[in-house]
């Protein structure tokens, strides 16, 4: 009996052994893995991740088995060439394209993202000589009146992500998903002409932005598409004494992906303005994004975005004070600020007294020279 039992078990067992011999394999393979250094093992791993997401559920699911875990998919979106991407877009961007080719391009492009070129300076399409061109297009003088009744406007085009008081040193980029006040704005300097008062150790980052007693911070974000106008202004009559550029990441930031990455705003390469306007500290951040490192400010010629190599984490100050300029530059209402070369997104944080109140809601669409809010 016992050998005929034995004889019966004797195909199961191959089976067995034949079932468990990939596993075996994966296990030394992941072993192998398991001794190289970092960046090899994240090169060697990314194939399998990809795979992982693209197959149908389920079916990378034996490596699980074997102590192999995937790499998350922001991480994987991270480890995406985006800085590379943009510069060559860019490069792209700046080809001359025939004339016969200019109309059958620009029109897709309207009849994709929703352009009204009625409110262009030209609306001839043969005018525009690259696609650069045609994104960085003005607009008619009338198209944009200014309010003039309120003290903020919106500096862009663009839809309302979020906006109301800074609390506890977190802003909001999207609706539950925060990032630091610090990060975003970087560490206060000793360089005498911040527009930020002295400091004592217990202060909060948020408490030494604002400079007057009985005044809170708020925020506002403004995302601007990809059919939106591309240019921005001023949003208040201001003094901008401050530059610093921080040379990170290209990742999108649309309003899905933001509600994905936490602190996105903090990893993407931005230029951060900041000054004082009547009530104290004021600050505009042009956050850059995929296909958008180039972000222009008309009276910062000394400014270059998206450069090839940068280190992470560094950011460059620049200072407008000088001896000759002990203000810096001062700002009207509604004058031409800047401009970015595909859709990105624009953070205003600045002083105010408690009674200023925003007129917005959540996810309206807004457009350059409409209030923000006012006191």
């Amino acid at each position: 009996m016992m050998c005929q039992s034995e004889a019966r078990r004797g195909p199961e067992l191959r089976a067995a052994k034949w079932l468990h011999f990939p596993q075996l394999a994966l296990r030394r393979r992941l072993g192998q893995l398991s001794c190289m250094s970092r960046p090899a093992l994240k090169l060697r791993s990314w194939p399998l991740t990809v795979l992982y997401y693209l197959l149908p559920f389920g079916a990378l699911r034996p490596l699980s088995r074997v102590g192999w875990r995937p790499v998350s998919r922001v991480a994987l979106y991270k480890s995406v060439p985006t800085r590379l991407l943009s510069r060559a877009w860019g490069r792209l961007n700046q080809v001359e394209l025939p004339h016969w080719l200019r109309r059958p391009v620009y029109s897709l492009y309207i009849w994709t993202f929703g352009v009204n070129m009625k409110e262009a300076a030209v609306e001839d399409l043969h005018h525009y000589r690259n696609l650069s061109e045609f994104f960085r297009r003005k607009l008619k003088p009338q198209a944009r009146p200014v309010c003039g009744l309120h003290s903020v406007i919106s500096p862009s085009d663009g839809r309302i992500l979020n906006f109301g008081q800074v609390k506890n040193c977190e802003v909001e980029q999207v609706k539950g998903v925060t990032y630091s006040l610090e990060s975003f704005l970087g560490p206060r300097t000793c360089t005498e002409d911040l527009p930020f008062p002295p400091a004592t150790s217990c202060d909060s980052f948020k408490d030494q932005l604002v400079t007057r007693e009985g005044n809170e911070l708020y925020h506002c974000v403004i995302y601007l598409a990809p059919g939106d106008y591309h240019c921005f202004h001023s949003p208040t009559d201001w003094t901008v004494s401050h530059r610093r550029h921080f040379p990170g990441s290209l990742m999108s930031v649309n309003p899905g992906m933001a509600r994905w990455i936490k602190e996105l705003f903090c990893h993407n390469e931005r230029v951060v303005l900041t000054g004082d306007w009547k009530h104290g500290f004021f600050s505009l951040t042009a956050v850059g994004a995929t296909n958008v490192g180039s972000i222009r400010i008309y009276f910062d010629r000394d400014l270059h975005t998206n450069s090839p190599r940068h280190s992470k984490g560094s950011y460059n100050d620049f200072s407008f004070v000088t001896h000759t300029n002990r203000e810096g530059v001062p700002m009207r209402k509604g004058e031409h600020l800047g401009e970015f070369n595909l859709g990105s997104t624009i953070v205003l944080i600045f002083e105010a007294p408690k009674d200023f109140n925003f007129q917005l809601k959540t996810g309206q669409k807004i457009r350059f020279g409409e209030a923000l809010g006012s006191l």
